[in-house]
C-alpha cells in the first residue's frame, strides 16, 4: 500500500520556490505548471495557499519593499545630519538587499505587465524620492559637493546598491556583508562629501 505525499509546503517555503523560479524564468514567463514542478505539488495544492501567481508576486515584493521601508524609520535615518542619515540608509540599504536578495532581485525585475508590478514600481520610486531628498538635504546643508548633481548623484547612487543583485552572492561569513555595505557607502560618500 502506497501512502499519498503529504503537503508540506507552508506559504512562506512555497513563496520561496515562486521567488527563485520567477527569478529564472521571469514573471511572465512562469507559470502555475513551473510552480506545481518546483514545488513538486499539484496545482491545487498551490491554490490551497494563494489565489494564483500575481498573490505570491505581491507576497514576494511587500517583503522586499517592506524591508526597504522599514529603513527610513530607524533611529539613524531620522536622528541626525542629514548627510549621517542618508549614509545610514545606504548602508542598510545594501544589507537588507543582501538579506533579502531573491526578493530585492525580482523586486528590481518587474516592468509593470501587471497592477500588481505597477503598484511595487510605484512603491519603489516612493522610496527612492524619499531618499532623494535625504540627499537634497544633505546638499542644502552643505555637506554634499555643490557641483554634483543631486539627480544624478542619485541615480548613480541607486545604480551602484541595485547592481549588486546581479553579482553578490551570499557568503556564510557574515563579515563580507557588513565589508560590503561599508564599502558602497565609503565609495558613494567620499565621493560625494565636500572636502574639508
Amino acid at each position: 500500500m502506497t501512502t499519498a505525499r503529504r503537503d508540506t509546503y507552508t506559504p512562506e517555503t512555497l513563496l520561496s520556490v515562486a521567488v527563485r523560479v520567477f527569478n529564472e524564468r521571469g514573471y511572465d514567463g512562469t507559470s502555475m505548471e513551473h510552480l506545481s514542478k518546483a514545488a513538486g505539488i499539484s496545482k491545487s495544492s498551490i491554490y490551497h495557499h494563494v489565489t494564483g501567481k500575481e498573490e505570491l508576486l505581491r507576497r514576494a515584493v511587500s517583503r522586499a519593499l517592506d524591508g526597504l521601508f522599514a529603513i527610513l524609520d530607524e533611529p539613524g535615518a531620522v536622528r541626525g545630519r542629514a548627510v549621517e542619515r542618508v549614509e545610514y540608509v545606504t548602508r542598510r540599504t545594501v544589507e537588507v538587499l543582501m538579506a533579502e536578495l531573491p526578493y530585492v532581485t525580482l523586486l528590481l525585475r518587474v516592468r509593470g505587465n501587471t497592477a500588481t508590478e505597477r503598484w511595487a514600481m510605484e512603491r519603489r520610486r516612493e522610496f527612492d524620492h524619499r531618499v532623494a531628498d535625504l540627499l537634497g538635504a544633505a546638499a542644502a546643508d552643505g555637506d554634499l559637493r555643490s557641483d554634483v548633481d543631486i539627480r544624478l548623484a542619485t541615480r548613480l547612487l541607486f545604480g551602484m546598491i541595485n547592481s549588486l543583485v546581479e553579482w553578490y552572492r551570499p557568503h556564510p561569513d557574515q563579515t563580507d556583508r557588513d565589508q560590503l555595505a561599508e564599502t558602497v557607502a565609503r565609495l558613494a560618500f567620499d565621493g560625494l562629501r565636500k572636502a574639508g
